[in-house]
């Protein structure tokens, strides 16, 4: 028996997508393949390595693109369509470091392999390093809202004085992290009192890993560095290699959990939230040894298994006080 349909009596289902096809104007694609190849090769560049006097690409960028290159105007969704089918898809960007030396990079990896192999032999414990700022306005970060309403974040307009500085130490083996908070700007004097701190909460032979900050060197840190049978080593990065860093996933946890979308006002304000954040973070510690992973323990781990024997050699490591 037929199935009858809306469109009409005695139409089976079977009959109705034929029809609904004869009668279906086929519109054909306003760019060809060769236009839609030019444009996905356009889009990765910049705006001006296609002519176009632009900082950003948006869905403007690509129709008038596509009005210079083809003579053909697209609407507004036309192009963010193209966009799609194309395969790109809107990311707030990274850095990518053109510094960075990629040789020197390469042999650290090599390195800190040779360093978490040593301290597994001698029940040492390697910290990652850094230090951050936390201002009292608001930490702009992405916002839930309704579709058509403004992403607004309400301030009021602290000056930039009114801040909370930190140190912070995270060790990946175990997951602990260790967190000092600074008064004023970070030194020769400051960084000492951290290791200090360090040297205090922990028994373990230490490597610190850190960036090549001038705070990470000067005459406070020689002096104690100086201390005898200390048993701490000091690790640099390479320079411009902060996704090296373990330690800078931490305050952006920090900025994502305790600072975003609002402003605090005071750094009474601002201590406060940043101090409940580490309290916290302590019954956490499986959670900061799966998020604090950086492409350095990545790399590290395709390395093992193909380095040679010999890591015995650690050109970036501090053995004595010359380089700090």
């Amino acid at each position: 028996m037929p199935i009858r349909l809306a469109n009409g009596p005695g139409h089976s289902r079977r009959a109705a997508p034929r029809r609904w096809f004869l009668n279906r104007v086929v519109v054909p694609p306003a760019l060809d393949v060769e236009q839609r190849a030019e444009l996905k090769a356009a889009v990765p560049g910049s705006p001006s390595q296609a002519g176009i006097d632009l900082s950003n690409w948006n869905w403007k960028v690509v129709r008038r693109f596509v009005e210079e290159r083809f003579r053909l105007q697209l609407s507004r969704s036309s192009c963010l369509n193209y966009l799609h089918r194309l395969g790109f898809v809107l990311k707030r960007p990274k850095k990518r470091l053109v510094k960075a030396d990629p040789v020197r990079r390469e042999a650290f990896v090599a390195e800190y392999v040779a360093l978490t192999e040593a301290a597994r032999r001698t029940g040492a414990k390697i910290f990652f390093a850094d230090e951050a700022h936390f201002r009292a306005d608001a930490d702009l970060r992405g916002k839930w809202v309704l579709k058509g309403e403004p992403a607004l974040v309400d301030s009021t307009s602290p000056r930039r004085g009114e801040k909370a500085s930190y140190y912070s130490a995270v060790c990946l083996e175990t997951g602990e992290v260790e967190v000092m908070e600074l008064e004023g700007n970070s030194n020769s004097a400051t960084s000492a009192a951290f290791l200090k701190q360090l040297r205090a909460q922990h028994t373990e032979p230490l490597t610190v890993i850190w960036d090549n900050s001038p705070a990470h060197r000067g005459d406070a840190l020689r002096a104690y560095l100086a201390t005898p049978d200390l048993n701490l080593r000091l690790v640099n990065l390479p320079n411009y290699s902060p996704d090296f860093n373990a330690d800078e996933a931490i305050w952006g946890w920090v900025r994502q959990e305790a600072t975003a979308n609002q402003c605090l006002g005071t750094r009474a304000a601002v201590r406060e939230k940043v101090g409940d954040f580490f309290i916290n973070l302590a019954g956490r510690r499986e959670e900061v040894k799966r998020r604090c992973r950086t492409a350095l323990q990545t790399r590290a781990e395709a390395m093992i298994g193909r380095a040679p024997a010999d890591f015995t050699r650690y050109p970036n490591v501090d053995f004595t006080l010359a380089s700090v």
